[in-house]
């Protein structure tokens, strides 16, 4: 699999196979052991799904050596007296690792007026070895500033929700993570397309999602030559052409291996890539309105 290199000189996997949203608080074991098996080599945790067990229990049941699979975790909010670290060593516990190689902040707002503190102690995770590369999720800039601000490293990746739908209200956030390193990871890259957003894209802009729809049926029969091209699998190309890392989910064998066998699809030109980032114009929907902080991307 392609991998995203990141500004502390590690790489990562482009495409990760997530365990919230459908495995939410659900047991993830034998959706992990599938992805595994079917050639996803990046798994992508968080401590606020409450199901780090049984990943760790599908990565030991996939007999994968620790070298062979990538692994990301994030940070829940903290209760008295623990730091980042022991929070980080009760992960890996479940986890059954000894390290993970990417660590974010999940939410920033869990730790309003301590971002700097938290930083610190991500800072300090690293140094311990607990994790090989830190990083944030949900940062709008104001954000961002406020951990620039302790004058450490900064996050090596920003986890968001990246979709088409999104793009004009993040091109300022865009613009933030490349002057400063930050690689941007999506998810929900596939939202505006899933059936649990339909109804209300429907009902609030009928006319850009029937144009977005339009447009990835158009590049996907571009692409059928010899096997049907998906519109799930254009919009992969469309973040492999932002340098995006994807995280996406399915219980589905044969959905999982078409995401994989996107990467392997022709590029999408220059001008392709504009026509999706056109056609829903400015409109803005997001699949997951707790974080609306992330349309505000002023700076401070």
């Amino acid at each position: 699999m392609k991998t995203i290199k990141l500004s502390d000189g590690t790489s990562a996997p482009w495409l990760a196979f997530g365990t919230g949203t459908a495995l939410y608080k659900k047991a993830a074991k034998d959706s992990v052991l599938l992805a595994l098996q079917r050639g996803f080599v990046h798994i992508d945790a968080a401590q606020m799904y409450e199901n780090e067990d049984s990943v760790g229990d599908a990565i030991v049941e996939s007999g994968k050596a620790r070298g062979d699979f990538y692994l990301t975790t994030k940070l829940n909010s903290l209760s008295d007296g623990e730091s980042v670290s022991t929070s980080l060593e009760g992960s890996l516990k479940k986890l059954k690792v000894d390290y993970v190689d990417l660590f974010l902040i999940h939410v920033p707002t869990m730790h309003e007026g301590k971002i700097a503190e938290v930083w610190k102690g991500m800072v300090e995770a690293k140094k311990k070895g607990l994790t090989k590369s830190i990083g944030v999720s949900n940062f709008n800039i104001k954000y961002l500033e406020q951990v620039r601000a302790v004058g450490l490293e900064m996050p090596v990746v920003n986890q968001i929700e990246f979709h088409p739908f999104v793009y004009h209200t993040l091109v300022p956030l865009l613009k933030y993570h490349q002057e400063n390193g930050i690689i941007t990871a999506s998810y929900g890259g596939l939202s505006p397309i899933l059936p649990r957003s339909a109804e209300a894209l429907k009902a609030k802009y009928p006319t850009e999602r029937k144009q977005l729809h339009d447009t990835l049926d158009k590049l996907a029969a571009a692409r059928s030559k010899d096997l049907k091209v998906t519109q799930d699998q254009v919009l992969f190309k469309w973040l492999q052409a932002k340098n995006i890392l994807a995280v996406t989910t399915s219980s589905n064998a044969t959905r999982l291996d078409g995401y994989l066998a996107s990467e392997n699809l022709p590029d999408l030109t220059p001008e392709e890539i504009s026509a999706i980032d056109s056609s829903v114009g400015i409109a803005n929907f997001r699949a997951f309105p707790s974080f609306k902080h992330m349309d505000d991307q002023t700076t401070p």
